[in-house]
């Protein structure tokens, strides 16, 4: 089970243990991810201006098999079926908006 809660500007999901009977043999591994990161506002960016997943994954330099994950991760982390729901969402979010650079101390 995943719990996840947002607030503009983050996003934390917790993995949560499953119940016994579900769970594989071994330790369960709870993890816990601040979102949006550089890479994935970049990566949102990008999917805005319309370009092609090769032209995508060419700027990022990855494969399009590591695009293609990366887009499937957030859908499932967003919780949304599609590239546009994923859009919309990261866009309510205000994940599309670049954050202000971090001011000097003493200004």
């Amino acid at each position: 089970m995943t719990v996840t809660r947002v607030t503009p500007g983050h996003l934390t999901v917790v993995a949560v243990p499953r119940p016994r009977r579900e769970r594989p043999s071994g330790d369960h591994i709870v993890a816990v991810g601040k979102e949006p990161t550089a890479a994935t506002r970049r990566l949102l960016r990008l999917m805005c201006t319309g370009a092609t997943d090769r032209a995508i994954a060419r700027e990022l330099d990855v494969s399009l098999r590591t695009l293609n994950r990366r887009i499937a991760r957030l859908q499932s982390l967003l919780g949304v079926q599609s590239r546009f729901q994923l859009g919309v969402v990261a866009a309510e979010l205000e994940w599309l908006t670049v954050p202000p650079p971090p001011q000097a101390v003493g200004e």
